[in-house]
């Protein structure tokens, strides 16, 4: 590959990253208000039913896409790249109508197996988004894979953006009206079928009309299920845990003993979750993947040496945001979840779900460096695996110790996963990833950044009693204790040296940290 063909395809690749990133931080944020609006049980109907959005949003957005410009990048002229994106979209098309027609047809039966039969018209509502899935994936996989980047880019945001403002439109205007929470979330899960249709209207058409061929591209089909739906799934690895608690959680609950309003409540509760998490990945794998297109060039250049030293950055940033985003969440937990969301109902059970941050950050960054060298077996099994484990353990979990046993139950199942992959992989990538030395460094800066939050936290408490029970009150101890955690976990990493130098550069914006903490260093010693 030339060199213009390699900046090509690093500016690509930090355009679609910054798309990515504004598109799942909206997809993050938008559920807090959501919540406050439409309370507990409005939040628990439109969580049951978001899964099968979020698999078919995957499909479209991210997972199918990506596979697509990989087949298109691959054919040698434009006739034959045309050629493959109307044999994909035929398959697509089919998989399309298949997932409509069993979402539609099936509603009320996968409503029966959610435990609430009255999430049947939210179930079909979703179903109408897959039908603009083959314009959407192809028409963004062909641009991708022609290198321009602008065309999928724009369509990503701006479905993401129309689809938060239908929702929260529909939120509002259910409460105003005094609609019931079925029918608020039905018109809110229309939001995905609206945001296709603007995603569909900003993003150019691929076929000319000028050029054609009819020569078929071999094994398309084949590749398609496997190589892409490989993608999707590993795309789609916590919307899939959700859509097993979908299943489960509630269901769990009524059997443990509750009353079916008092667990649908509890259930909404549970999926407070959700934004959390999502953003922490957000933030833990936005720094780390921005290594990602610096790999694939070592891969394609045939660099082992500089291949191994960028896995080694991307892993060590990975963990060290998430475990700093994680441990800042579980210290903060009951002042974050009442700040959020009005109370601190169910503090426990999410501080539990944070872990999975730490978890799902590594297999999604790990699972980047083996899909760079085409390694996708591994993963699929991790994955395969991991949700059986959930699937199976997570009813009798839930039944016993409520939200709780969901929460470890998803920890467990990402655990199973990372160690699969972990162990699975090469020896070569893997090793000397993390040493004992960054390994102790990191739990002390997360202990110290620990104990100096809880202490500044109990200061607080002790001089603002009102920030036990006051929203804004909390919001203000959070004001506070968040940069006082930021200051000592960074003032420590960077003393003791818990990253090198190449290291910290990697990470954007981290050269502006550094100079400051040379800066203060000088004057400290003099």
């Amino acid at each position: 590959m030339g060199n213009r063909n390699v900046n090509t395809t690093l500016q690509g690749a930090l355009i679609l990253s910054v798309a990515a990133f504004i598109a799942k931080l909206l997809s993050a944020v938008y559920r807090v208000p959501f919540q406050n609006i439409v309370g507990n049980t409005g939040f628990y109907v439109y969580q049951q039913v978001y899964p099968l959005y979020g698999i078919g949003m995957t499909f479209a957005l991210s997972g199918l896409p990506v596979f697509i410009s990989k087949l298109i990048a691959e054919a040698p002229d434009l006739p034959s790249q045309q050629q493959v994106a109307r044999q994909v979209t035929q398959w697509v098309w089919g998989l399309a109508l298949v997932l409509f027609g069993g979402l539609m047809l099936g509603a009320s039966t996968i409503a029966r197996g959610m435990g609430d039969v009255q999430l049947t018209p939210l179930i079909q509502m979703v179903s109408w988004m897959f039908l603009f899935m083959p314009a959407l994936s192809v028409g963004r996989g062909y641009h991708q894979g022609r290198f321009n980047m602008l065309p999928t880019a724009r369509s990503q945001v701006i479905e993401q953006l129309v689809r938060v403002i239908v929702i929260l439109v529909a939120a509002g205007w259910a409460v105003h009206h005094g609609w019931s929470v079925y029918r608020m979330g039905t018109w809110a899960l229309s939001g995905g079928t609206v945001a296709a249709v603007a995603a569909l209207l900003v993003l150019p058409r691929w076929r000319q009309r000028d050029v054609t061929t009819t020569d078929r591209i071999p094994h398309v089909g084949r590749r398609l299920l496997v190589e892409g739906g490989t993608l999707c799934l590993l795309t789609a690895m916590m919307v899939l845990l959700q859509l097993v608690d979908s299943f489960t959680v509630k269901n769990g609950l009524v059997a443990g003993g509750m009353s079916d309003l008092a667990a649908k409540s509890l259930k909404g509760v549970y999926d407070r979750a959700q934004p959390l998490v999502q953003l922490g990945l957000v933030v833990a794998v936005a720094f780390a993947t921005s290594l990602l297109p610096a790999l694939a060039e070592a891969q394609q250049r045939d660099r082992p040496q500089a291949f191994k030293q960028l896995t080694t950055t991307m892993m060590r940033i990975a963990l060290v945001i998430a475990t700093a985003a994680t441990a800042g969440l579980i210290s903060l937990m009951p002042w974050i979840n009442r700040l959020l969301f009005g109370n601190t109902q169910g503090s426990d059970m999410l501080a539990v779900y944070m872990l999975s941050i730490i978890l799902a950050t590594l297999i999604q960054t790990y699972n980047s460096v083996l899909q760079s060298k085409n390694n996708y077996r591994l993963t699929v099994v991790a994955l395969v695996t991991g949700l059986i484990v959930k699937a199976v353990g997570n009813h009798w979990a839930v039944a016993h110790f409520a939200g709780n046993g969901a929460s470890w139950l998803t920890v467990m199942s990402l655990g199973v996963m990372f160690v699969i992959i972990w162990y699975g992989s090469a020896q070569e990538i893997r090793s000397g990833i993390w040493t004992q030395s960054f390994i102790r460094k990191l739990i002390g800066c997360t202990i110290l950044m620990v104990a100096g939050v809880q202490a500044v936290g109990v200061g607080l408490e002790h001089l603002w009693p009102a920030m036990l029970t006051g929203r804004l009150a909390a919001g203000g101890a959070l004001l506070i204790t968040i940069p006082v955690g930021v200051v000592i976990f960074f003032s420590l990493a960077l003393s003791w040296q818990l990253l090198t130098v190449r290291e910290w550069l990697a990470i954007p914006h981290a050269k502006t940290i550094l100079r400051l903490w040379q800066r203060l260093s000088q004057h400290g010693g003099k």
